[in-house]
């Protein structure tokens, strides 16, 4: 584990700022060989990110979770979510960054579509996606005075198409996440350490805070108030994985003045102690 005490983000790996452009494509190629095919701990809070595995594999921790990613398979990380990379050396792959702004611009934006694009996953790389990202790849180059916009449509393709997958995947589960739950998704990375309630976001997104509750126990069956928890839970899951800070430091960082009372919390969600859970990536 990497020796920090916070998890950097970054627009691309290792820059500060946002690329300049609709969206952003490269080969592995191009920055994996210059960090000895190891990406460290890090997370994007402005895009989500496709990588697709040409020759080679990836070995991904991701939110605490571990992934392998074959030949001929891709995987799919959203905004906000802690990752690091270990590539086969000399694999060979593609990667698109899009923006927040370009992922939430898909029209008609329904909740089932955003539901499939908000958590990370593996799929498989299959044809009409290989066809469509190749297109986006060249159109990369072009000097068409419409270039944008043709970029704009070409990515709401292969994101459509990785939503397909995904739902493909979670046939069995029909739950789907509201569109204010987005918003409260913003709101809550925004303020995990402020102590805010229910009723706080609820204001905050001007609704009732009955009404926030009845759209989080639809799409997750919880409430409103296990929601939230669920969310600094998993950003705990985060900084325990990829940092080094001290259980009770992340728990004042979440919001929790008692540390024991974090840790109570932390085992009634993971089903283990956050010293456990963190010697799952040290040992």
């Amino acid at each position: 584990m990497q020796a920090q005490n916070t998890i950097p983000a970054f627009g691309l790996y290792g820059e500060e700022d946002p690329f300049p452009d609709v969206l952003h494509f490269e080969h592995f190629s191009a920055r994996a060989p210059i960090h000895d095919w190891r990406i460290l701990p890090h997370r994007h809070s402005q895009m989500s990110q496709l990588f697709m595995v040409e020759d080679g594999w990836i070995d991904a921790i991701v939110d605490g979770e571990r992934m392998h990613v074959a030949e001929t398979e891709f995987l799919y990380i959203p905004e906000h979510c802690a990752h690091e990379f270990t590539f086969r050396s000399g694999s060979e792959g593609r990667i698109f960054s899009f923006p927040v702004s370009l992922v939430r611009t898909l029209s008609p934006a329904t909740d089932q579509l955003l539901t499939a694009l908000s958590e990370p996953f593996v799929g498989p790389v299959a044809d009409p996606l290989d066809r469509i990202t190749r297109l986006v790849r060249d159109m990369m180059d072009e000097p068409s005075p419409f270039r944008a916009q043709q970029l704009v449509g070409l990515a709401h393709s292969v994101l459509a198409r990785i939503a397909e997958t995904r739902l493909a995947e979670r046939a069995t589960d029909p739950r789907t996440k509201h569109a204010r739950l987005f918003a409260l998704d913003d709101l809550i990375a925004a303020h995990m350490s402020d102590g805010w309630t229910a009723s706080d976001f609820a204001s905050a997104l001007a609704i009732s805070t009955g009404h926030l509750s009845r759209l989080c126990r639809a799409a997750t069956g919880m409430g409103a108030t296990a929601y939230i928890e669920q969310q600094q839970m998993h950003e705990a899951c985060r900084l325990l994985a990829f940092t080094q800070l001290p259980v009770s430091e992340i728990g004042y960082r979440l919001g929790f003045m008692d540390p024991s009372y974090f840790s109570k919390r932390f085992r009634a969600a993971r089903g283990q102690t956050p010293s456990a859970y963190r010697a799952l990536f040290t040992n």
